[in-house]
């Protein structure tokens, strides 16, 4: 029997092998959800907008929480593993597919070093005496030379764990997530219980010391919405998924709901730790390296010290396998309007996982991280990307509604006409957000795509005719793109900008621009070749209600 490789979308023995369960599922997107992010973005949350930081990571989760809505809808519709690289194609064509999955798989790539970086960082403040060989590793908040081979020994391990097939993924990821919830849980309980101050959330400047904006600038800059990001992990799994038809839905609101909660909880349970004496200048003055295990020590609670240098190992550890499995399936799927070479999408027949696409996404996670060496610079791409990418899921969902209404829904969004524009207009605040020039520094990573687009787009018989009508169906991303590089050189000083629109009238702006380039996108959509490929997912799903 054959064993060689098998392309991603051509064996029928794949599509048909969901492995699986619901638990397992809720399991493998909490490792997700639960990696770095509670272990930094509460402190440096608490540091941007003080007390009303809790805000910061409800609006994140609101955020967040509406776009997986439509995606949960694309989702159950075409279960298939990296849907998130293919979604936008059903509906606006091959180039703004390409676009939305280069921007998504470059969000996910920089996750696997991200997580690397943090674990590293952690370690790097162990204070036990035999763990001096680890100071070594970080130097003035930047990972170093030394630290780097550690890096790449964390990605290593990710990657292996990936390597031999799903079922190996799922084991591990199901008993390494129970631990990695349980001592956040602990960890809120313990400070909640011991020394908490009431008084912390309106010292000084009160609830909102630096105001209102603060509390959006945390969004990203903090890694809330990189925080968030992992429900993906459930979409981008597909038919590896027990009755995706179902699992889909109940996978991401179980698994997105507890991370909400833990992370608002983490949030509450940190600002009211802290010494008051460490307020006295304020909250920008309260840097802590390790900001958990730092306030666990100063409370004279070295055992949960212990344990929370543990997790700061085993969290990020989870989060990057996981995230192994999330990105390698991104960058096989983006093989299949062939503007990716082709080897990348292959599948090792024995064990269904796409390993040459994990190796490349190992050697540019190295390369990546050794050109970002800390962990706030690595987050803050990560939430643009993403979120750039999360745009195409309100205009596709409302798109498909219009062109294909004839296809199975087994999850219906109820009150699209009000969930999509909205989910889309709070993606593009976020993006503007992150601050000039965070924005037009990603847009050019982005855009270099495109280079490799056009180049295998001129190999192919259609060529010119193709792109033309491909441009046509992605014109309004591009235009939001334009719209929101102008906005954040032109807005509010609060936001980076120039400060010819002040706040909070920058929203405003925003919010028009983004809701014409919407219903621009809608109107644009149109029947390509990749419709065929989403009629025959969506046949599967028919034949298994």
């Amino acid at each position: 029997m054959y064993n060689g490789p098998i392309s991603f979308f051509e064996s029928e023995e794949f599509w048909l092998k969901r492995k699986m369960s619901l638990f397992s599922l809720v399991m493998l997107t909490l490792s997700a959800i639960i990696g770095s992010g509670w272990l930094f973005g509460a402190g440096m949350a608490a540091q941007i907008a003080g007390p009303a930081a809790i805000l910061s990571w409800i609006l994140g989760a609101v955020i967040i929480g509406l776009i997986a809505l439509n995606y949960i809808e694309l989702g159950t519709m075409f279960p298939t593993s990296g849907g998130m690289s293919q979604y936008a194609a059903f509906s606006h064509g091959p180039l703004l597919g390409f676009v939305a999955g280069w921007a998504n798989w470059l969000s996910l790539l920089t996750i696997i070093p991200i997580e690397a970086v943090a674990a590293v960082q952690y370690m790097s403040s162990w204070p036990w005496s035999w763990a001096n060989w680890t100071r070594g590793f970080l130097k003035d908040g930047d990972i170093t030379n030394q630290g780097l081979i550690i890096v790449f020994l964390f990605i290593l391990a990710f990657t292996l764990l990936n390597f031999w097939s799903v079922k190996l993924l799922t084991r591990f990821t199901s008993f390494i997530s129970i631990f990695k919830l349980g001592i956040p849980t602990l960890t809120i309980i313990v400070l909640m219980a011991t020394g908490f101050q009431s008084g912390n959330f309106g010292h000084t400047a009160g609830f909102m010391p630096n105001g209102s904006a603060a509390i959006f600038s945390a969004t990203t800059a903090a890694g809330i919405i990189f925080s968030y990001n992992a429900f993906q992990t459930t979409i981008n799994m597909g038919n590896e998924i027990e009755h995706p038809e179902r699992n889909i839905l109940w996978g991401i609101v179980i698994a997105f709901s507890i991370s909400a909660v833990i992370y608002t909880m983490l949030q509450v349970a940190f600002i009211g730790a802290v010494p008051g004496h460490y307020l006295v200048h304020g909250w920008q003055g309260v840097n802590f390296e390790s900001p958990f295990a730092n306030l666990a020590i100063l409370m004279n609670l070295g055992w949960l010290s212990t344990l929370l240098y543990l997790d700061a190992f085993v969290s990020p550890f989870g989060t990057g396998v996981s995230f192994v499995a999330t990105t390698s399936r991104a960058l096989a799927a983006m093989t299949g309007t062939k503007h990716m070479p082709t080897k990348l999408g292959e599948l090792n027949r024995k064990y269904q996982t796409p390993r040459r696409a994990m190796i490349v996404n190992m050697v540019l996670g190295v390369v990546l991280v050794a050109g970002f060496r800390n962990w706030s610079a690595l987050s803050n791409v990560i939430s643009t990307s993403t979120l750039i990418a999360y745009l195409t899921g309100p205009v596709t969902v409302a798109t498909l509604r219009r062109n294909a209404p004839e296809f199975s829904r087994p999850f219906r969004l109820w009150g699209l006409q009000l969930w999509a524009p909205l989910a889309y207009v709070l993606a593009s605040l976020a993006i503007y957000w992150a601050k000039w020039p965070t924005t037009i520094e990603v847009f050019g990573v982005i855009a270099l795509g495109l280079i490799c687009y056009v180049y295998y787009e001129f190999r192919q018989p259609a060529g010119w005719t193709a792109l033309r009508a491909s441009l046509k169906g992605s014109r309004w991303l591009l235009a939001e793109m334009i719209w929101l590089t102008i906005m954040s050189a032109v807005g509010s000083h609060e936001f980076g900008g120039h400060g010819w629109f002040p706040y909070p009238l920058d929203f405003v702006a925003v919010t028009l621009g983004s809701l014409v380039c919407y219903y621009l996108g809608v109107h644009d959509g149109y029947q390509s070749e990749s419709f065929e490929i989403a009629q025959e997912l969506n046949r599967r799903v028919e034949e298994t209600e």
